[in-house]
């Protein structure tokens, strides 16, 4: 039954995605979200007076553009009276966008609201130690060569004999500089990077390097096909390059029609390389990209004459132990289901973020799984059969990457299109958040 106050989804479109240091490495996290919002707003045509916020997912924080939001809404035209404010929930980044927006339009705060994420893990920076910080802090404030010749020498003569001391004793990060995206993968509570947490859940749930191999295989195959049938082409918004602005990036750079299993099994782990199955093939890469969409009250939509692809029914996230994190849309689903009124046997589509093959494999098999509800939900009954027929049918981020403050929305807006495109009526995304949290959303289309 529909009411004023539904919470429907308009549009959306994306950036492709492309693997860190690949295409899209020179652009810009606000650029990548620029360009997203700007054809958003071109395609839906909506008056950009009427956007009452934007809210925007990002975990980079660059900068020189802090709160990404408002920096992205006015390069694209938003105007100045409009707020936009920046959420983090690290994977889940622009699914809590969505989130955050649905209540306040369902609350009756607002009536229009831009939703999204935007990431450019390619130029997450570079951190240098407390023993190069302190040096640089008082270059900074050097007065004068007299000053600030001492402190370069000491910076760029640090020296030799003491760089093979602190190799020697084991210390090489007290003074070599650390990859930030390296540093925010790796979980402070329990000390242990995702591709570990991964591990965990393999050898959990018994999940073997083939298995894991053959569902990365499948996943590009998916894309692959998806992408060369044209079903990827309508969300995404090509992305001119700089500096000339000549070459023109329109689809997504990750999918591989060469892939073969053989390739695959060639792979050597990665993150535990005596006993561990997870590698580079069967994790999702790291990416950029970006995504937004346009939700309204359906009052709102209907006074606006615009047309509502989708209706959000609900949302839900939940905890659960950081090193199990990979186990988030077990947790988070029953929950959103339940608040939606419908069964996991309800859904027709299902878009569940790889972020390793081990984690979507284990999620399906605990959501089966009776024993996993009880014990660890508190159901009496399974949640239920995730099918393959119905999971990430146009591949995952194994294929298509993982910008992780875009991902939320991407799922969305692929399940959306999806659900149009198959003429169905229900669909579910949902993901796994580092640090032990699982993120879940189910929406319906509009007849």
């Amino acid at each position: 039954m529909n009411t004023d106050r539904d919470v429907v989804i308009i549009d959306g479109i994306r950036t492709p995605f492309s693997k860190a240091g690949a295409d899209l490495k020179d652009v810009h996290a606000a650029d990548l979200g620029t360009r997203a919002l700007s054809e958003l707003l071109a395609r839906t045509e909506v008056d950009v007076k009427e956007i009452d916020e934007v809210i925007i997912g990002n975990t980079g924080s660059p900068a020189d553009a802090v709160n990404i939001s408002r920096v992205i809404a006015l390069r694209s035209g938003v105007p100045l009276k409009t707020s936009a404010y920046t959420v983090h929930r690290n994977c889940a980044s622009a699914l809590e966008s969505i989130s955050s927006g649905f209540d306040k339009i369902r609350s009756g705060t607002l009536d229009v609201v831009v939703a999204g994420g935007a990431e450019s893990m390619s130029k997450m920076p570079i951190m240098v130690p407390p023993k190069i910080q302190n040096i640089l802090n008082k270059l900074f404030t050097a007065r004068g060569p007299s000053q600030a010749l001492p402190l370069l020498a000491k910076l760029f003569n640090a020296d030799l004999k003491q760089i093979k001391a602190l190799l020697t004793a084991n210390q090489k990060d007290d003074f070599f500089p650390q990859i930030a995206v390296v540093q925010g993968l790796t979980d402070p509570f329990v000390g242990i990077n995702m591709g570990q947490t991964a591990e965990i859940l393999a050898k959990e749930f018994g999940i073997s390097r083939e298995t894991q191999d053959r569902f990365a295989l499948r996943s590009h195959q998916r894309a692959v096909a998806a992408t060369k049938d044209g079903k990827l082409k309508s969300e995404i918004a090509p992305v001119f390059l700089p500096p000339d602005f000549k070459k023109i990036v329109s689809n997504d750079v990750g999918p591989r029609e060469s892939q073969t299993m053989e390739q695959l099994g060639k792979l050597k782990p990665f993150f535990d390389r005596k006993y561990g199955s997870i590698t580079v093939g069967n994790a999702c890469p790291i990416t950029d990209g970006a995504a937004m969409v346009l939700i309204a009250s359906r009052e709102k939509a209907r006074a606006l004459g615009l047309k509502p692809r989708a209706k959000i029914l609900s949302y839900a996230f939940a905890g659960l132990e950081p090193e199990r994190m990979g186990l988030g849309p077990a947790y988070s689903t029953p929950i959103a289901l339940k608040r939606a009124g419908l069964n996991l046997k309800d859904m027709d589509l299902v878009e569940l973020n790889e972020a390793f093959a081990a984690q979507v494999i284990a999620c399906q098999n605990a959501m089966a799984s009776k024993k996993f509800a009880q014990e660890k939900l508190g159901l009496n009954e399974a949640v239920g059969e995730v099918d393959d027929n119905k999971l990430n049918v146009n591949g995952g981020a194994i294929a298509l990457g993982h910008p992780v403050g875009a991902t939320g929305t991407r799922l969305v807006l692929t399940l959306m299109n999806e659900l149009e495109r198959q003429n169905k009526r229900l669909g579910l995304a949902t993901l796994c958040i580092g640090g032990g949290q699982g993120g879940a959303m189910v929406i319906e289309r509009e007849h």
